[in-house]
């Protein structure tokens, strides 16, 4: 796997200011429908994000930690066919010491009657020591990687570290399960949406956060000068809604016959940078230009990742939609 991680990182042309970088947990989901028999689906809320990314076109490089295992070939696998470059270092083994390194991590998600889904986790987050990921003019994280340590404090310190070159886009999709002290969970997510431009959250989130507040009001409270200049709650079949300098925007959830509801939340963030990215609102030097975007701007933008989502529900596991399943090459 060594090889292929460095071969990778060669492989992507965008100039730095296009490329994205996303850093985060990589797992294996096994989905157990309701009375039917479980499969493994490769996934993990920021993998799924790359994935996505590199779909539809995009130069992502993904900064993540699985182990050289049966499941970590799959995971390495289907990175490579997505197009995305696997940073350095993620790849582990038992002989680093670590016992724990010798598995990759796992998200059991049991399916109800209305194909939601409820994760159990096996899983041990640290980023890669010493690593320097490749240089990119956006970085993406969320969930598990920027809660649970010891590798949560790690991946604050990197995005840190990157943010004066480049834009931020974060989705705390909260796993509670997790959670050991809501409070001091609740916190962090807190500091990490000061620290992004661009927070997405599903209305679940924003609920557990604010312990049953109105989302709208929670995002509109989140803008902030120096800190996020777009807020989106997604709202699973009642669209989303967004809050940014111009106002509120809201679109609604495109139909589709929903298979499950793994990785939705993942795919609309995908599709969410990409079409702020083609619309120049993110990447090295935009965070002016996402600061006075317009209500059409983000409007255009929640309609292309209100479509990534819904492509998404319509087949099992998370599994992103290319620009071709999409079914245009650019939002319009």
């Amino acid at each position: 796997m060594d090889g292929r991680e460095e071969t990778a990182l060669t492989a992507g042309s965008a100039p730095a200011d296009e490329s994205v970088l996303v850093v985060g947990e990589s797992l294996v989901d096994i989905v157990a429908p309701r009375g039917g028999d479980a499969h493994e689906h490769v996934g993990g809320s920021p993998l799924n994000v790359a994935v996505g990314l590199g779909r539809l076109g995009r130069s992502v490089a993904f900064l993540t930690r699985f182990a050289d295992d049966a499941r970590g070939d799959r995971i390495a696998a289907h990175l490579a066919a997505s197009d995305v470059a696997l940073a350095p270092g993620s790849v582990v083994s038992g002989s680093d010491g670590d016992p724990d390194s010798a598995r990759t991590s796992t998200a059991l998600a049991e399916l109800d009657e209305r194909a939601g889904a409820t994760y159990t986790f096996d899983l041990r987050w640290a980023l890669p020591a010493d690593v320097t990921p490749p240089p990119a003019g956006h970085v993406h994280t969320g969930s598990i990687a920027t809660l649970l340590d010891p590798g949560a404090e790690a991946v604050r310190a990197l995005v840190a570290a990157r943010r004066p070159g480049a834009t931020v886009s974060y989705d705390p999709n909260v796993r509670a399960t997790l959670v050991d002290d809501p409070a001091a969970a609740r916190d962090r997510i807190m500091q990490w949406c000061a620290l992004a431009d661009v927070v997405k959250a599903s209305d679940e989130d924003l609920a557990w956060l604010t312990g049953g507040g109105d989302p709208v009001d929670t995002a509109v409270a989140l803008l902030a000068p120096g800190g996020p200049a777009l807020v989106v709650v997604t709202r699973g079949a009642q669209g989303a809604v967004a809050a940014c300098g111009a106002g509120i925007v809201e679109v609604p959830a495109v139909p589709a016959e929903v298979v499950d509801t793994v990785g939705a939340g993942d795919a609309f963030m995908s599709g969410l940078i990409d079409a702020l990215l083609r619309a120049g609102l993110l990447g090295r030097g935009a965070r002016d230009r996402l600061a006075a975007a317009s209500l059409d701007d983000v409007r255009t933008a929640l309609e292309w990742a209100a479509r990534s989502s819904a492509l998404t529900v319509a087949r099992p596991g998370a599994d992103p939609p290319s620009t071709r399943d999409m079914g245009q090459a650019s939002p319009a």
